[in-house]
């Protein structure tokens, strides 16, 4: 005789109050604490703002920012891909939360 039966009958018959316990629990999303919900600006943001980006330490961070600094605001995001530390593969998890605003938005 199979225990799997009597296993799916319980789970089927189980009181509606454990469904709900199970999606009152928060939604793992893999994505770091502190991650920014919306899309940062890179020609405003701080080092800090940077460094809640999922692979970006304090120091990437402030090169990004140091970088932006010394040549002048980004005119698209790519632009990140010329800093030593980020290449195509940290660039493509970054992506989704970078954007650049036009200059005529910024004023």
């Amino acid at each position: 005789m199979s225990l799997l039966g009597p296993l799916m009958l319980a789970l089927v018959l189980a009181p509606s109050g454990f469904q709900a316990k199970q999606e009152a629990l928060p939604k793992q999303t893999g994505e770091p604490a502190g991650t920014p919900q919306i899309a940062l600006d890179i020609n405003l943001a701080s080092a800090e703002d940077f460094a809640k980006l999922p692979g970006i330490g304090p120091k990437l961070a402030a090169r990004i920012v140091a970088f932006r600094q010394k040549h002048g605001p980004f005119r698209r995001v790519e632009d990140l891909l010329a800093i030593r530390g980020i290449g195509h593969k940290k660039w493509k998890a970054i992506r989704p939360y970078l954007r650049v605003e036009s200059a005529e938005r910024r004023k």
